[in-house]
């Protein structure tokens, strides 16, 4: 299947196809700007990620820094290209331990949608832009705390068997949740929002900081099988 030609940062006589290598797996965060919520979701889901298996990963976002197959990145609807992230931001990740150093903001483009395997998004109309982009996005697209709540209601003992690596174990909870989707519906439209913290003091940003490491939290833990630490 060939993609859009009015597509965004994708050429005419580019070849559609989802997903990255079988050996990895690509998690997109999508926020507004790129230099807040998916920034801290971002380095927080990679911090979660090498402790849980092991890795010690360093700052940046390269290309080929994957760890244990899990490549993490993300990008704005309306992104500030080549920013830094927002101040508080780092704070933010500071206080959790995790790296802010080397992130450059970027505006979503088709490319990323059309790599990546998951797609979490802060807000439900984030969500719904990138599935406006095509690329079969809807099958792999929810806001984090939508994804949050279906995983919950997900049996690890269903997933594949950690022996046969993290990827297989996140495409299989990737499938399970879209299943499960139309049946988990919020309580309120508005839990499944992260609201954004651009312009707001610390304590508000550190508040946005929690919300997220909440739910990214049962997350990981079935993506690795791994529980946080106590």
């Amino acid at each position: 299947m060939t993609a859009p030609d009015a597509g965004r940062g994708i050429g005419t006589e580019h070849t559609e196809t989802f997903g990255g290598p079988g050996d990895t797996f690509r998690i997109l965060h999508v926020s507004t700007g790129n230099v807040c919520r998916s920034p801290i979701t971002e380095r927080l889901t990679r911090h979660a990620l090498a402790d849980r298996l092991g890795h010690v990963v360093p700052g940046g976002r390269a290309e080929g820094d994957a760890i244990g197959g899990l490549i993490v990145e993300s990008a704005g609807t309306w992104g500030h290209e080549g920013a830094p992230m927002e101040a508080n931001a780092e704070t933010v990740l500071a206080d959790f331990g995790a790296d802010p150093t080397g992130f450059v903001g970027r505006e979503l483009l088709d490319e990323h949608v059309i790599r990546a395997d998951l797609v979490l998004t802060a807000t439900r109309d984030h969500r719904a832009q990138v599935i406006s982009m095509g690329h079969s996005a809807g099958l792999r697209t929810f806001t984090l705390k939508e994804f949050t709540r279906l995983v919950r209601a997900i049996d690890p003992a269903t997933l594949p068997p950690l022996d046969e690596g993290v990827v297989e174990r996140a495409r299989a909870l990737v499938r399970a949740a879209a299943a499960l989707r139309g049946w988990l519906l919020a309580p309120t439209a508005e839990a499944d929002e992260v609201y954004d913290p651009y312009g707001a003091p610390l304590p508000f940003f550190r508040s946005v900081g929690d919300e997220i490491n909440q739910a990214l939290d049962p997350v990981l833990t079935a993506l690795t099988g791994v529980p946080a630490r106590a």
